[in-house]
């Protein structure tokens, strides 16, 4: 198969990942529809939120006489809910949560009201994590970086099972992308958006950390056995699978976060 169609193949599937990825992490806003005043009003409630003030929760209904309200209280703390009510512009509901400090995390949940019966959008409550602001010039590199480091990922462990001739080059490309977009820059952005650089294995559990770092240790050694003995492919299909599999681990399942039943 000609060198082009694999890139092409390699591409596809690092996408598909990564959109799965998106689409499960616990960022991702909870969607779902309800019937209200003969309508569905369909919803996007977020998970997370960044900026120096609170997080916006919003509910498109396009109904004027809608009317709702909000319940909220911190993630791991002894606190009441409280309840507000949500105020209504055009059809568009809409409240602010207080804010919190970074990795802190707030639990809501939604009721729609008509004045005969109540209709809880989330029987589950979201749990929103608040985030700092991270700077473009860090953001985008590390992003570039990851979607390279799958790519190559990804290729590298064709180029193993096809038993091609590049091995070596896609292997270090997928080391060193994975080296700087997760090791490097990772750190710098959570620094900015939770205050810690590294969260993982041994200071803490985060799952994003702890995986970045077995994946780039299961590619290092892969590149240095494919470099004195290429015929060793099996390391990099290994390594491609390892890598497969952490993306297929929803991003910041365990990350940074505060307890608040520690804090005053």
């Amino acid at each position: 198969m000609r060198s082009f169609l694999l890139w092409i193949l390699a591409i596809v599937l690092s996408a598909g990942i990564m959109i799965y990825q998106r689409m499960t992490g616990p960022t991702s806003p909870v969607r779902g529809s309800v019937e209200y005043m003969g309508k569905e009003v369909s919803y996007k409630l977020i998970r997370t939120w960044g900026g120096d003030d609170g997080a916006k929760i919003i509910v498109e209904t396009e109904n004027p006489e809608a009317t709702a309200y909000l319940e909220y209280r911190r993630f791991k703390s002894h606190d009441d809910w409280t309840r507000t009510e949500m105020s209504n512009s055009n059809g568009v509901l809409e409240t602010e949560l207080p804010k919190l400090p970074t990795a802190g995390k707030m639990m809501y949940k939604i009721t729609l009201t008509d004045g005969v019966k109540e209709i809880v959008l989330n029987d589950e409550p979201v749990v929103l994590r608040y985030k700092g602001g991270v700077p473009t010039g860090v953001i985008i590199p590390h992003v570039i970086f990851m979607i390279l480091s799958i790519v190559f990922s990804m290729r590298a462990g064709i180029e193993a099972l096809a038993k091609r001739g590049k091995i070596l080059f896609q292997s270090f490309m997928a080391t060193a992308t994975l080296l700087i977009g997760g090791l490097i820059l990772g750190p710098i952005v959570q620094k900015f958006a939770f205050g810690a650089y590294w969260t993982g294995w041994p200071v803490g559990h985060d799952l994003t950390d702890n995986k970045t770092a077995v994946s780039f240790i299961f590619w290092l050694v892969a590149l240095i056995i494919i470099r004195k003995k290429p015929e060793k492919r099996g390391w990099v299909i290994a390594a491609s699978i390892i890598q497969i599999v952490v993306y297929l681990i929803p991003h910041s399942v365990l990350g940074s976060e505060i307890d608040f039943t520690q804090t005053p």
